[in-house]
């Protein structure tokens, strides 16, 4: 009654992968995770930058039997021989293992095709490495389509990012509204996400360019190779002298003198010591998208440089705004006081009490009281506003 139950266990534990031949067949396999393990040699660590369910930040490692990729939506494990896809049944993958399978079967036909069959012994050992009749290792092939189909989407988004946000910013420094103003603002929550995300997978392409251990990783193919030619069945050694004891790490300072003639001749020792794959294609590989994701933040940076000017002009103009309201208010303000001790005059040649200016003609005192304080009063306003723009207030 045990072993059914775990078979079931084992069957609910299994996720759907698409697996893509070395021949450009795919089939849709359920591998559980141990058989994953099982079946690349990564670590259970490893296989997280694959899973769809977890955020994990774009990266490209190689193991010594597999290559991870986790950039945008495609997370797959590239073997000597196949490849799987993660996610099979999200939309976004379906492209990728079309792809896959048109390019690595175009691939096949073309190295069993008679002309590269009558001469591909001798390509393979007498063309040089990095050379453009040799065609890619399949792992190479896989990775090369990956960083792709990754930069093709991240440049088209940013295309239709572009062509949406300059009639946005345009139209916006000619109407300032709410609505304007808030598709502007989604814009640039897309800029800063897309920027993210290209800056993620070029940091990663750098670090690769940058670290020869981890591009040696990649060479699975001819690790293959040499692991036949070697018969050797172990781990490789990239690069590295042999271990030393704690003994030898702790000795005197003629032993490191030593130690550092040995790496003077680390090139008579290379065949000896570990497995060393000429770097020239995939560096070149790398490179070219390196200097795509290069293009598309120039891109990227360029519609920011473009709203950050469109910000500060719409920050001018709320400025001459806001100082011409603040004018117009000096000028009220004045106004009202003005306003204010001409009633005060008026008031008091209002009030019921006895003074000679009453014992004129009622017709004329009256409009010499109205003209004067009317008069009396603009003259202020004028002074006062004189005064200010002396000042340089208005």
């Amino acid at each position: 009654m045990k072993t059914p139950g775990r078979r079931i266990t084992a069957a609910a534990t299994a996720r759907e992968w698409a697996v893509v031949t070395i021949e450009g067949k795919s089939c849709i396999e359920g591998i559980a995770k141990q058989g994953l393990v099982q079946r690349t040699g990564l670590s259970t660590r490893d296989l997280r930058a694959v899973d769809p369910g977890l955020s994990y930040p774009s990266s490209i490692f190689g193991r010594e039997r597999a290559i991870v990729v986790n950039l945008e939506h495609i997370k797959a494990i590239i073997t000597a021989s196949e490849v799987l896809l993660s996610n099979s049944r999200d939309p976004l993958v379906e492209p990728v293992r079309r792809e896959l399978e048109s390019r690595l079967a175009g691939a096949t036909q073309k190295l069993l095709s008679p002309n590269n069959a009558q001469g591909g012994q001798e390509s393979t050992n007498d063309v040089p490495r990095g050379a453009t009749t040799k065609a890619l290792p399949f792992e190479f092939r896989a990775l090369e389509l990956c960083l792709e189909l990754a930069s093709k989407r991240l440049e088209m988004e940013t295309l239709a990012l572009e062509k949406e946000a300059y009639p946005a910013l345009d139209e916006l420094t000619h109407n300032v509204s709410t609505l304007n103003l808030e598709r502007v603002r989604q814009i640039k929550s897309r800029l800063v996400g897309i920027s993210s995300r290209v800056q993620k997978i070029r940091d990663e392409l750098e670090h690769l360019l940058d670290d020869d251990v981890d591009m040696a990783f990649m060479h699975l193919s001819e690790k293959l190779m040499y692991q036949a030619s070697v018969g050797q069945s172990s781990r490789f050694d990239f690069y590295k002298q042999p271990p030393q004891s704690n003994e030898e790490s702790d000795g005197d300072h003629e032993e490191e003198d030593a130690l550092q003639e040995e790496k003077g001749d680390e090139n008579e020792n290379e065949t000896v010591i570990g497995f060393r794959p000429n770097l020239d294609e995939l560096e070149m590989l790398l490179e070219a998208y390196f200097v795509q994701s290069e293009g598309i933040l120039n891109k990227l940076a360029t519609l920011r440089e473009y709203v950050d000017d469109t910000e500060d002009y719409i920050n001018i103009m709320l400025d001459d705004k806001q100082n011409q309201l603040l004018q117009m208010g000096i000028m009220l303000s004045t106004a009202t006081m003005i306003l204010s001790l001409g009633i005060t005059i008026v008031g008091l040649l209002g009030m019921n009490i006895h003074i000679p200016l009453f014992d004129a003609s009622p017709s004329l005192s009256f409009w010499e009281a109205t003209g004067g304080v009317i008069g009396g009063s603009l003259g202020l306003y004028i002074i006062i506003l004189a005064y200010y723009r002396k000042r340089k207030l208005l």
